[in-house]
């Protein structure tokens, strides 16, 4: 652990000196202030020798620890500690100073302590990254007074740097939820379930209950017995996630881009599928497909995705919806979920693409995902006051509209949609994905 010293004069020193050198013209008009002034000022020079050597002369100070996640979650509050110990035999004030990463973007981190000779302290905040990537902390500075003229600026705590995965403590949470049938807490609906999707198990002896619609006939007479089939629920079924890295999905929402709302929510989704015993995947792709996570239940396969969402981004280019089917036709050759993370803002930029989701809903089952412009909305809202705003009005009501003639698009060819605020993508995308579940499309 590598320690940098620092001499700092606070102002109190300064308005000190400013008070004796006062005192000392006040003192030429008035002779007998003199000696008075003279001794003030030996007691102060004894004072400030004894502040600095006490500051800097003893070897024991002040020990500061970082106590911070190894990595951080996008979009959610992570909390971190620092402790404080004054290994001093007096008393000190310290003031920390923590230089947090530059994405935060702030500057007034600052905490002032107390603390008595070989006392601990320790408190906590929290910080709320809204991007991936890494967040390098550089020095945490502990700035030690004792009797207020000189401070003493440590360093003990080096560069650490902190990497920002998609929201894995919202993933634990559903999880969590999911696996104590606490879902509803969240906002998740109940949903009857009224159809069942089977597969074929083995044939044993009817039993009273038994449905008479399972009893096999060639069975029974083989074995002059009444035979009924056995079936149970399919499961392992492959959902996949698939990311939209256009442009469309740069536009910001809260500090976050629409993307990286579709990754936290392709995260806590492929963990819930996982936990309700169906195979997940990942999906990425722009003028071609980026990453291919197959969709599997190995044990490390929540790391897999995890990982290989951590690096992906955005660029300006339009997406090549003829590229995916091409792809999908080819590599995902089982009948799956496939939940399309997009943004159609126009009626024309569907059109371009719509031929190219039909050919994928005929070998799968397609959820494409729109998320709401809530700002627009916002604005529709407010009542146009000059010419001008009944022009921009006017456009923001006729793009409303365009996003409620894309969802009746993809209604009129049998594509399910999802048409969400970006802050609820995550619970709306679970509701949808046990919707299908419960009315047996899936």
């Amino acid at each position: 652990m590598k320690w940098i010293n620092s001499i700092y004069l606070r102002n109190e020193l300064f308005y000190a000196l400013l008070g004796i050198a006062a005192l000392y013209i006040v003192s030429f008009f008035f002779h007998f202030l003199y000696p008075i002034i003279s001794m003030i000022f030996g007691i102060f020079a004894v004072i400030l020798f004894l502040d600095f050597t006490l500051l800097f002369f003893i070897k024991p100070s002040v020990i500061t620890e970082r106590i911070y996640p190894e990595r951080f979650s996008n979009g959610d509050e992570n909390f971190l500690e620092i402790k404080v110990k004054n290994q001093y035999k007096f008393k000190v004030n310290i003031r920390l100073i923590e230089e947090l990463p530059v994405q935060f973007q702030k500057r007034n981190f600052s905490k002032i302590l107390k603390l008595k000779s070989d006392e601990v302290s320790s408190f906590q905040y929290s910080v709320r990254p809204t991007q991936r990537g890494e967040y390098i902390f550089r020095h945490l500075n502990a700035f030690i007074s004792f009797i207020g003229f000189f401070e003493r600026r440590i360093i003990q705590q080096e560069k650490l740097t902190i990497k920002t995965y998609p929201s894995y403590l919202k993933m634990h949470q559903y999880t969590l939820m999911a696996t104590t049938n606490k879902l509803h807490q969240l906002g998740v609906k109940k949903i009857r379930r009224i159809g069942t999707t089977t597969e074929f198990d083995n044939i044993r002896t009817y039993s009273t209950g038994d449905e008479y619609r399972f009893i096999n006939w060639k069975a029974t007479g083989k074995t002059h017995r009444l035979m009924v089939n056995q079936y149970q629920e399919e499961r392992s079924q492959p959902v996949y996630n698939i990311l939209d890295l256009g442009r469309s999905m740069r536009m910001p929402f809260n500090q976050m881009s629409l993307l990286d709302y579709a990754i936290n929510s392709s995260l806590v989704l492929a963990n819930v599928t996982l936990a309700k015993q169906e195979k997940a995947g990942i999906l990425t792709f722009n003028k071609k497909v980026e990453k291919h996570i197959v969709a599997d239940r190995k044990n490390h396969q929540m790391q897999m995705i995890l990982e290989s969402l951590y690096g992906v981004n955005t660029n300006f280019e339009e997406t090549d919806f003829g590229r995916l089917y091409s792809y999908t036709k080819k590599h995902l050759t089982q009948r799956s979920l496939l939940f399309i993370y997009t943004n159609f803002e126009t009626l024309d930029a569907l059109e371009r693409q719509i031929q190219y989701l039909k050919l994928i809903k005929n070998n799968h089952v397609l959820v494409v995902i729109l998320f709401k412009n809530t700002e627009l909305q916002k604005f529709i809202q407010l009542a146009p006051k000059d010419t001008m705003s009944i022009y921009r009005h006017t456009i923001a009501e006729k793009l409303n509209y365009d996003k409620e003639l894309i969802i009746h698009r993809l209604h009129q060819y049998g594509i399910h949609t999802i048409y969400t605020e970006p802050n609820q993508l995550t619970l709306n995308s679970i509701n949808k994905y046990l919707e299908l579940k419960a009315r047996g499309i899936f």
